[in-house]
Protein backbone atom coordinates (compact mmCIF):
# COMPACT_ATOMS: atom_id res chain seq x y z
CA UNK A 1 0.00 0.00 0.00
CA UNK A 2 1.33 3.59 -0.98
CA UNK A 3 2.14 6.02 1.67
CA UNK A 4 1.97 9.70 1.33
CA UNK A 5 5.48 10.91 0.07
CA UNK A 6 8.09 12.24 3.01
CA UNK A 7 9.50 14.98 2.36
CA UNK A 8 13.15 13.52 3.13
CA UNK A 9 12.84 10.93 0.38
CA UNK A 10 16.07 10.67 -1.67
CA UNK A 11 16.65 12.14 -4.96
CA UNK A 12 16.28 15.95 -6.52
CA UNK A 13 14.35 18.33 -4.87
CA UNK A 14 13.07 22.57 -5.66
CA UNK A 15 13.55 24.15 -2.37
CA UNK A 16 12.11 27.89 -2.18
CA UNK A 17 12.39 30.04 0.89
CA UNK A 18 11.53 33.95 1.52
CA UNK A 19 11.97 36.56 4.28
CA UNK A 20 9.22 36.91 6.26
CA UNK A 21 6.09 39.37 5.02
CA UNK A 22 8.51 39.25 2.16
CA UNK A 23 11.34 41.06 3.95
CA UNK A 24 14.85 40.78 2.55
CA UNK A 25 16.75 38.21 3.66
CA UNK A 26 20.49 39.68 1.91
CA UNK A 27 21.09 43.24 2.19
CA UNK A 28 24.69 43.15 1.14
CA UNK A 29 26.35 40.69 -1.50
CA UNK A 30 28.61 39.50 1.71
CA UNK A 31 25.13 38.34 3.44
CA UNK A 32 25.11 36.33 0.32
CA UNK A 33 27.74 34.74 0.40
CA UNK A 34 27.89 34.26 4.15
CA UNK A 35 24.42 31.76 3.23
CA UNK A 36 26.33 29.80 0.59
CA UNK A 37 28.94 29.11 2.98
CA UNK A 38 26.26 27.87 5.04
CA UNK A 39 24.91 25.97 2.88
CA UNK A 40 28.37 24.39 1.91
CA UNK A 41 28.79 23.00 5.18
CA UNK A 42 25.50 21.75 5.62
CA UNK A 43 25.46 20.14 2.14
CA UNK A 44 29.00 18.31 2.62
CA UNK A 45 27.93 17.22 6.05
CA UNK A 46 24.98 15.76 4.61
CA UNK A 47 26.44 14.43 1.27
CA UNK A 48 23.80 16.84 -0.95
CA UNK A 49 24.87 18.06 -4.59
CA UNK A 50 23.93 21.18 -4.43
CA UNK A 51 23.03 21.55 -8.63
CA UNK A 52 21.58 25.04 -8.86
CA UNK A 53 21.14 27.82 -6.79
CA UNK A 54 19.68 31.29 -7.15
CA UNK A 55 19.50 34.01 -4.53
CA UNK A 56 17.23 37.06 -4.67
CA UNK A 57 17.43 39.96 -2.07
CA UNK A 58 13.85 38.25 -0.52
CA UNK A 59 14.34 34.80 -1.14
CA UNK A 60 16.19 31.99 -2.60
CA UNK A 61 15.85 28.83 -5.06
CA UNK A 62 18.29 25.88 -4.93
CA UNK A 63 18.41 22.42 -6.65
CA UNK A 64 19.63 19.67 -4.77
CA UNK A 65 20.33 16.02 -4.66
CA UNK A 66 19.78 14.23 -1.63
CA UNK A 67 21.34 10.16 -1.44
CA UNK A 68 19.43 10.01 1.91
CA UNK A 69 16.30 10.83 3.47
CA UNK A 70 18.27 14.11 5.05
CA UNK A 71 16.50 16.92 3.59
CA UNK A 72 15.03 18.31 6.92
CA UNK A 73 17.76 18.04 9.02
CA UNK A 74 20.10 19.28 6.13
CA UNK A 75 17.51 22.11 5.38
CA UNK A 76 17.11 22.79 9.17
CA UNK A 77 21.06 23.95 9.89
CA UNK A 78 20.80 25.81 6.84
CA UNK A 79 17.72 28.18 8.07
CA UNK A 80 18.55 28.34 11.42
CA UNK A 81 21.74 28.91 11.31
CA UNK A 82 21.71 31.91 8.41
CA UNK A 83 19.10 33.06 10.79
CA UNK A 84 21.29 33.51 13.81
CA UNK A 85 23.85 35.07 11.66
CA UNK A 86 21.26 37.81 10.09
CA UNK A 87 19.75 38.36 13.33
CA UNK A 88 23.10 39.03 14.83
CA UNK A 89 24.09 41.25 12.24
CA UNK A 90 21.23 43.62 11.72
CA UNK A 91 20.71 43.45 15.80
CA UNK A 92 16.83 42.03 15.25
CA UNK A 93 14.89 39.56 17.25
CA UNK A 94 12.26 37.06 15.95
CA UNK A 95 11.58 34.57 12.82
CA UNK A 96 12.95 35.91 9.72
CA UNK A 97 11.38 33.10 7.65
CA UNK A 98 8.04 33.65 6.51
CA UNK A 99 7.35 29.81 6.99
CA UNK A 100 8.89 26.04 6.75
CA UNK A 101 10.87 26.23 3.27
CA UNK A 102 8.58 24.88 0.23
CA UNK A 103 9.82 21.99 -1.10
CA UNK A 104 8.90 19.87 -4.37
CA UNK A 105 9.94 16.52 -5.56
CA UNK A 106 11.58 16.19 -9.48
CA UNK A 107 10.03 13.59 -10.86
CA UNK A 108 12.19 13.24 -13.85
CA UNK A 109 14.59 15.19 -16.24
CA UNK A 110 12.94 17.26 -18.54
CA UNK A 111 11.24 18.99 -15.22
CA UNK A 112 14.90 19.07 -13.94
CA UNK A 113 16.24 21.50 -16.97
CA UNK A 114 12.97 23.04 -17.11
CA UNK A 115 13.09 24.18 -13.43
CA UNK A 116 17.20 25.32 -13.31
CA UNK A 117 16.34 27.36 -16.66
CA UNK A 118 13.43 28.81 -14.80
CA UNK A 119 15.54 29.66 -11.81
CA UNK A 120 18.25 30.83 -13.96
CA UNK A 121 15.62 33.50 -15.36
CA UNK A 122 14.26 35.02 -12.04
CA UNK A 123 16.97 37.80 -12.28
CA UNK A 124 15.97 38.58 -15.68
CA UNK A 125 12.14 38.93 -14.71
CA UNK A 126 13.26 40.99 -11.61
CA UNK A 127 14.92 43.50 -13.41
CA UNK A 128 18.03 42.83 -12.04
CA UNK A 129 20.45 41.17 -15.07
CA UNK A 130 19.56 42.10 -18.79
CA UNK A 131 20.85 38.60 -19.53
CA UNK A 132 21.22 35.24 -17.97
CA UNK A 133 24.84 34.24 -16.20
CA UNK A 134 24.90 38.34 -15.99
CA UNK A 135 24.00 37.64 -12.19
CA UNK A 136 26.51 36.89 -9.79
CA UNK A 137 24.26 35.11 -7.50
CA UNK A 138 23.72 31.94 -9.81
CA UNK A 139 25.72 28.82 -10.16
CA UNK A 140 25.30 29.43 -13.63
CA UNK A 141 27.47 32.85 -13.75
CA UNK A 142 30.13 31.00 -11.46
CA UNK A 143 30.28 28.63 -14.25
CA UNK A 144 29.94 30.20 -17.50
CA UNK A 145 32.88 32.98 -16.14
CA UNK A 146 34.80 30.99 -15.18
CA UNK A 147 34.59 31.73 -11.68
CA UNK A 148 34.90 29.26 -8.43
CA UNK A 149 32.55 27.76 -7.29
CA UNK A 150 31.71 25.52 -4.01
CA UNK A 151 32.33 22.16 -3.09
CA UNK A 152 29.00 20.91 -3.07
CA UNK A 153 28.78 22.20 -6.28
CA UNK A 154 31.21 20.26 -7.94
CA UNK A 155 28.71 17.54 -9.03
CA UNK A 156 26.38 20.22 -10.55
CA UNK A 157 24.52 18.98 -13.81
CA UNK A 158 25.91 22.33 -14.84
CA UNK A 159 29.55 21.49 -14.60
CA UNK A 160 29.57 17.99 -15.63
CA UNK A 161 27.43 18.46 -18.68
CA UNK A 162 27.89 21.95 -19.42
CA UNK A 163 30.67 24.27 -20.72
CA UNK A 164 30.41 27.96 -21.42
CA UNK A 165 29.40 28.09 -24.86
CA UNK A 166 26.49 25.16 -23.97
CA UNK A 167 25.01 26.42 -21.43
CA UNK A 168 24.47 29.83 -22.70
CA UNK A 169 22.48 28.05 -25.85
CA UNK A 170 20.97 27.02 -23.15
CA UNK A 171 20.04 29.29 -21.06
CA UNK A 172 19.31 32.10 -23.41
CA UNK A 173 15.81 31.50 -25.06
CA UNK A 174 13.31 32.69 -22.40
CA UNK A 175 11.26 31.22 -20.98
CA UNK A 176 8.02 30.22 -22.67
CA UNK A 177 4.41 29.77 -21.49
CA UNK A 178 4.40 26.45 -22.21
CA UNK A 179 7.60 26.06 -20.00
CA UNK A 180 5.93 27.56 -17.32
CA UNK A 181 2.65 25.75 -17.79
CA UNK A 182 4.89 22.97 -17.49
CA UNK A 183 6.07 23.75 -14.76
CA UNK A 184 2.60 24.44 -12.62
CA UNK A 185 1.79 21.33 -13.51
CA UNK A 186 4.62 19.26 -12.38
CA UNK A 187 4.50 21.52 -9.03
CA UNK A 188 1.08 20.47 -8.80
CA UNK A 189 1.36 16.37 -8.92
CA UNK A 190 1.11 14.72 -6.00
CA UNK A 191 3.50 12.58 -5.08
CA UNK A 192 3.60 8.71 -3.42
CA UNK A 193 6.20 6.68 -1.92
CA UNK A 194 5.94 3.12 -2.63
CA UNK A 195 8.87 0.28 -1.68
CA UNK A 196 10.50 0.42 -4.53
CA UNK A 197 10.82 4.23 -4.57
CA UNK A 198 7.82 6.90 -5.79
CA UNK A 199 5.07 7.54 -7.82
CA UNK A 200 3.04 10.06 -9.28
CA UNK A 201 -0.69 10.44 -8.89
CA UNK A 202 -1.65 11.41 -12.04
CA UNK A 203 -4.67 14.24 -12.11
CA UNK A 204 -7.12 11.92 -14.30
CA UNK A 205 -7.05 8.27 -16.00
CA UNK A 206 -5.06 8.07 -19.24
CA UNK A 207 -8.64 6.66 -21.08
CA UNK A 208 -9.34 10.54 -19.94
CA UNK A 209 -7.02 12.12 -21.95
CA UNK A 210 -7.85 10.55 -25.42
CA UNK A 211 -10.99 10.79 -25.29
CA UNK A 212 -12.44 13.63 -27.40
CA UNK A 213 -9.26 14.25 -29.72
CA UNK A 214 -10.09 14.90 -33.70
CA UNK A 215 -6.98 15.08 -35.40
CA UNK A 216 -3.29 14.28 -35.13
CA UNK A 217 -3.47 17.57 -34.05
CA UNK A 218 -5.24 17.31 -30.91
CA UNK A 219 -3.93 13.53 -30.36
CA UNK A 220 -0.71 14.95 -30.35
CA UNK A 221 -1.33 17.78 -27.49
CA UNK A 222 -3.06 15.01 -25.76
CA UNK A 223 -0.15 13.14 -25.46
CA UNK A 224 2.03 16.08 -24.30
CA UNK A 225 -0.10 16.53 -21.91
CA UNK A 226 -0.45 13.02 -20.69
CA UNK A 227 3.42 12.48 -20.52
CA UNK A 228 3.20 16.02 -18.21
CA UNK A 229 0.33 14.34 -15.72
CA UNK A 230 3.14 12.04 -14.87
CA UNK A 231 2.47 8.84 -17.78
CA UNK A 232 5.40 7.18 -19.46
CA UNK A 233 5.90 7.25 -22.89
CA UNK A 234 6.05 3.33 -23.03
CA UNK A 235 2.41 3.80 -21.05
CA UNK A 236 1.02 5.75 -23.66
CA UNK A 237 2.50 4.45 -26.26
CA UNK A 238 0.62 1.01 -25.61
CA UNK A 239 -2.53 2.53 -25.19
CA UNK A 240 -2.69 4.50 -28.20
CA UNK A 241 -0.99 0.99 -30.02
CA UNK A 242 1.50 3.64 -31.77
CA UNK A 243 5.45 3.21 -31.25
CA UNK A 244 7.78 4.38 -28.51
CA UNK A 245 9.56 6.66 -30.87
CA UNK A 246 6.82 8.55 -32.54
CA UNK A 247 5.78 9.08 -28.74
CA UNK A 248 9.19 10.44 -27.85
CA UNK A 249 9.37 12.55 -31.22
CA UNK A 250 6.15 14.11 -30.22
CA UNK A 251 6.85 14.62 -26.73
CA UNK A 252 10.15 16.31 -27.96
CA UNK A 253 8.57 18.58 -30.39
CA UNK A 254 7.54 21.07 -28.20
CA UNK A 255 5.62 23.38 -29.33
CA UNK A 256 6.15 22.55 -33.22
CA UNK A 257 3.58 19.57 -32.47
CA UNK A 258 1.94 19.96 -35.94
CA UNK A 259 4.97 19.40 -37.70
CA UNK A 260 5.33 15.39 -36.07
CA UNK A 261 2.65 12.82 -37.88
CA UNK A 262 2.06 9.08 -37.93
Amino acid sequence: MPTRLRVDIAGYHHIINRGVNRCDIFNTDSDKDTFLSILNKSALLHKVVVHDYCLMDNHYHLVIETSQENLSAFMRIVNANYAKFFNKTYKRSGHLWQDRYKSKYITSEDYLYTLIKYIEHNPLEAKLADKVTHYPYTLAHQVFNGQSYYTCCEESLLLKEFDATTLSEFLDAPISKKELQYLQTKEKQKILKVDNGVTVLQSKELKRHFCDFTSKQERNMSILNAYHDGYSQASIANYLKLSKSLISKIIKSGDSLTGVVK
